[in-house]
């Protein structure tokens, strides 16, 4: 009767997760679905507590307290501007909980003087290779987002070659672990492989595919999770692991169709590795502004469009940006958000930054929604994007961005790029869209841009 109990609550738990995720689809319901999710991970935890194999609860409650105060002071200190960077860790923090955990239960069956099945095996082998990997990625992809890294890709000789023979090596200490489940130093062996190809997976992928790293690292250590689910035949994680998993895995692809690229590509492509030339498309044609200038044009607009870029997120620019769309919504002027789905560090990183500081969630438009509107916009002000707005993505079918669907901007009267220089993005490449008759570049940094166009436009 108790296990009848616990898996109705299990399935009670799996629902809320399922209608959770359901929720976080949009981000009116985004909050609502955080909560929904956190009610079924509290009543799985609870449910899996009163196993009769806890002896001692003094451990599990200390850690319950360590694990309060961590994540109290990382919602109160980390700053939304940093949100991959912490998401990268949380998805780092879950690989590696499934390949110790997966570790520990194998190390208790043999101590109990059990001989661990194929099966248990097999699963113990998919959790330490899937929770490493994602564990020392996940330690890269924060050092990338961090600066502590180089974001562009580090390439060199044979690396794929190499890669294919660190995991053939992970898989054969598996292979042997399975064969010889009482020889625990094959499943550490088997770790520290993995753990190494973690880190030559990731730090050959560059900044401008982080977002599509992430979702990937999401799914990874779900996968993990699932696995670990099967060494502990706990149906809970089984279940929610199984729904990270195809949850990151989904979101990848949707990435992926968001740049036009295979994941495989992303992976192994090495995207972003060289800088092109400039001189020749940038050369006396760039147009220089002012704020005063800006905000001059704003004056007599009637319809404007803010891109948001990872700039904005850089100069912590969104609190300006609310202000000049609160001034330019007073005086009649219609102001949309046109968003990019790879724009930023994240998914839907923009939208977080813009929905902190109230924009309402109905003015941020979707590529598809936004691109038919551009011809009849008047005023379109890019915020340290680059790649996303390059029209080179539609003109130049040699171009490393070429078919990848991006915003056009350039059909608007006039277009104000905030930008610091003309340096390139992630990509590595220009963007002719700088030098266009009717765009203008305003060369400072976002946050003092904006609040000195909205200073000017008071004052007018």
């Amino acid at each position: 009767m108790k296990e009848f109990m616990i898996n109705i609550a299990y399935l009670i738990s799996a629902s809320l997760f399922i209608f959770g995720l359901r929720n976080l689809s949009h981000p009116k319901t985004a909050v609502r679905g955080n909560m929904i999710g956190a009610l079924g991970m509290l009543v799985a935890v609870v449910v899996t507590l009163l196993d009769n194999r806890i002896v001692d609860f003094s451990l599990i409650i200390l850690g319950l307290l360590v694990g309060a105060v961590v994540g109290t002071v990382l919602a109160l200190r980390v700053q939304m501007t940093a949100m991959p960077q912490l998401v990268a860790v949380f998805n780092g923090l879950g690989g590696g909980a499934s390949a110790l955990v997966a570790g520990t239960a194998l190390y208790e069956l043999l101590s109990l003087g059990m001989t661990p099945d194929v099966p248990f095996t097999t699963a113990t082998v998919a959790s330490g290779i899937i929770g490493a990997v994602t564990f020392f990625g996940s330690g890269v992809a924060f050092g990338k987002l961090q600066g502590l890294i180089k974001e562009r890709p580090i390439r060199y000789s044979g690396e794929q070659v190499v890669k294919a023979l660190v995991f053939g090596l992970a898989l054969l200490f598996g292979l042997l672990l399975i064969k010889n489940p009482g020889d625990t130093h094959l499943y550490w062996l088997m770790i520290l492989v993995s753990s190494v190809l973690g880190v030559l997976l990731t730090i050959a992928i560059g900044g401008a595919d982080m977002p599509v790293v992430i979702a990937l690292l999401n799914s990874y250590s779900g996968l993990a999770a699932a696995a670990t689910g099967f060494v502990l035949e706990n149906n809970a994680l089984i279940i929610s692991g199984s729904l990270v998993g195809a949850s990151g895995i989904i979101l990848t692809n949707l990435m992926c169709k968001a740049m036009n690229r295979s994941l495989l590509n992303v992976l192994f492509g090495g995207f972003g590795e060289a800088v092109s030339e400039e001189e020749d498309i940038y050369q006396g044609k760039v147009k220089a502004t002012t704020p005063e200038e800006v905000a001059l044009i704003l004056e007599g607009a009637r319809r404007v469009v803010i891109v948001p870029g990872y700039g904005m997120a850089v100069a912590q620019a969104q609190y300006a940006v609310r202000d000049l769309y609160n001034l330019l919504e007073s005086r009649g002027v219609e102001v949309e958000f046109g968003i990019h789905p790879v724009a930023g560090r994240m998914p839907g990183h923009m939208n977080v930054l813009l929905a902190e500081v109230d924009i309402p969630y109905e003015k941020m438009k979707e590529l598809e929604e936004i691109n038919p509107t551009f011809d009849q916009t008047d005023v379109v002000i890019v915020i340290g994007a680059n790649d996303v707005v390059n029209p080179s993505a539609q003109t130049d079918p040699k171009s490393p961005i070429a078919g990848m669907p991006v915003l056009e901007v350039w059909k608007a009267r006039t277009v104000v790029v905030i930008k610091r220089s003309l340096s390139p993005g992630f990509a590595g490449i220009p963007n002719p869209l700088f030098a266009m008759e009717n765009t203008l570049m305003l060369f400072m940094d976002a946050k003092k841009a904006v609040q000195e166009i909205v200073n000017a436009l008071k004052e007018s």
